[in-house]
């Protein structure tokens, strides 16, 4: 007897466990009648047929027919196996090279006209539905309900599908968030109080001023979210799947697609609030450039704790006036495992000296020099590879499209679906010889242009001018003069000298240069009362 194979599969965790079985049942009469031996089973429970990805039962069954184990695979319908064109395609045409035919219990043999029309119908099927569904949902949205998931301040309602109540514990915080913006706290602050309160956030362990502020362009987020006003807004996104990886993204729709619908017993704050807040954020969003927040000191956005990575900012001075650095986790979550503070003008003191020391030193320029042409050689490498690859896709697509306008020329095919195939590859053939045409030639490797080192001198020229004065009145010069050198300063007390500082500086120049320029980070050479405090209690 032949061996033969049997899959099942069904889409999604509604349905019953029972149609594997009664699938499987199905296709052991029809190999019964056919004269076939079921040697294997294979199925896949709650995934849908648009992607093949994730579905465990179909690469077992594939692997097993290109190890020869079985000579037929039997289903109950082609849509068994997929519901999108394309893969559906693609299984046949690896089980036909792998001698597997495929039979389905309503519909016998499988060809490739049969596969061909039956993908089409099942991908219009599954794109309909879907169709269909939304077109339910914007429905219930014009009732008055919820179309989507649940919601931070509310609860669904047993039994009324769509239906919510607000939760009065949520919701209070709620409008201690809203009023906390109005009165001028930032997003950030409102975050770490309630990370210091304990309150549990909507989603994972902590708040996070993205779980305040939301995205304007998708309307989510605490403060942007319509809903606390008492109107429901639905479609603002749709998920899309990723054809090579099968993830669902989310992509924003236009506004016009948006669809609302009043719904005032479910509003928490008073509409005049939400609008307010939304003129607040509208009104920083289109702060003039030269009025946005410039750095107020020289490392702003630069410290980080070694302790635990997060960064380091200003939160006040001790009694002579001294300006203090701490942890932001810390003060947020309590949860830096080594905090310390330490006193800000010792840390940009130390930098300053010390990078520019190390700058200067004529053995990092000539580092520079040799790793600027190790770097050009790498990337004229790379290129040169890129373009061969381009070039090799590119004939491939061209002997496709030939392919498959000889096969509609003999008539060997449906024009209704080689056509389409063919357009397809024609404009993919396109796309790589536009890709090609605009990938220059590998670039020779020159000698360094003298701009770019005079640039360099020049940014060195302009951290020393700053040196003198960055701690006064020029601090907005050099922190833009440091922010095109540092990506990043690390401070901690110093282990190798009770009350020293050990400050790691991370230099964009170490991208170019490597780790191997700056290997033990820069050293200042500081006592306790000069650089670093003891940790505070309560901190």
């Amino acid at each position: 007897m032949i061996p033969a194979a049997i899959y099942a599969r069904f889409s999604t965790e509604l349905q019953s466990e029972r149609s594997i079985a009664d699938q499987i049942a199905l296709c052991e009469d029809f190999a019964a009648r056919e004269g076939l031996e079921v040697v294997a089973r294979y199925d896949d429970a709650a995934r849908s047929g648009g992607s093949m990805l994730g579905r465990d039962g179909l690469t077992a069954l594939m692997a097993d027919a290109r190890g020869g184990r079985f000579a037929v695979v039997i289903v109950e319908a082609l849509d068994r196996l997929s519901r999108d064109m394309e893969d559906l395609a693609g299984l046949h045409k690896r089980l036909t090279f792998a001698g597997v035919e495929i039979r389905a219990v309503h519909e016998g043999r499988v060809d490739t006209m049969l596969v061909g029309l039956r993908g089409l119908i099942g991908q219009l099927y599954r794109e309909d539905n879907a169709h269909k569904i939304r077109r339910g949902m914007a429905g219930r949205v014009g009732d008055g309900l919820f179309a989507g998931g649940l919601t931070y301040g509310y609860r669904p309602v047993p039994g009324e599908k769509g239906r919510r109540v607000i939760v009065e514990e949520e919701a209070a915080i709620v409008r201690r968030v809203f009023a906390a913006f109005a009165a001028g706290r930032s997003p950030r602050d409102i975050a770490a109080r309630l990370n210091a309160e304990g309150v549990k956030p909507p989603r994972g362990s902590r708040w996070n001023a993205s779980t305040i502020n939301g995205s304007a362009s998708r309307g989510n987020g605490i403060l942007r979210n319509p809903v606390y006003a008492g109107r429901i807004v639905w479609n603002r996104v749709r998920m899309i799947r990723d054809p090579d990886t099968g993830r669902r993204l989310s992509r924003v729709n236009p506004r016009a697609a948006w669809r609302e619908a009043e719904a005032p017993e479910l509003a928490i704050v008073e509409p005049a609030l939400f609008d307010r807040v939304q003129e607040m954020k509208a009104g920083r969003a289109a702060r003039r450039p030269e009025r946005q927040r410039r750095p107020k000191h020289i490392l702003s956005g630069l410290l980080r704790c070694a302790g635990c990575g997060g960064g380091l900012s200003v939160y006040g001075a001790d009694r002579s006036g001294r300006r203090r650095l701490r942890c932001t986790r810390q003060a947020e979550s309590a949860t830096c495992p080594a905090p310390a503070t330490f006193y800000l003008d010792s840390v940009e003191r130390a930098v300053l000296d010390r990078l520019g020391a190390e700058l200067r030193h004529p053995e990092a320029i000539a580092e520079f020099v040799r790793e600027y042409h190790a770097e050009r050689r790498r990337l004229a490498a790379g290129a040169g590879a890129r373009r061969a690859s381009l070039e090799r896709a590119e004939a491939q697509a061209a002997r496709e499209v030939a392919r498959l306008v000889e096969a509609i020329a003999q008539g060997q095919g449906d024009p209704a679906l080689l056509g389409p195939r063919a357009t397809e590859a024609e404009t993919r053939r396109k796309a790589l010889a536009a890709e090609v045409a605009a990938l220059a030639e590998a670039a020779p490797v020159v000698t360094l242009h003298p701009a770019v080192l005079e640039r360099y001198a020049a940014q060195l020229a302009r951290l020393d001018r700053a040196l003198g004065r960055a701690l006064e009145a020029g601090e907005a010069e050099a922190a833009e003069a440091l922010r095109e050198l540092v990506e990043s300063v690390t401070v901690a007390p110093d282990p190798a000298r009770p009350g020293g500082l050990y400050i790691a500086v991370t230099g964009r120049l170490n991208a170019l240069l490597g780790a191997g320029a700056f290997p033990g980070g820069v050293r200042g050479s500081m006592v306790a009362e000069d650089g670093f405090e003891p940790p505070t209690r309560g901190l």
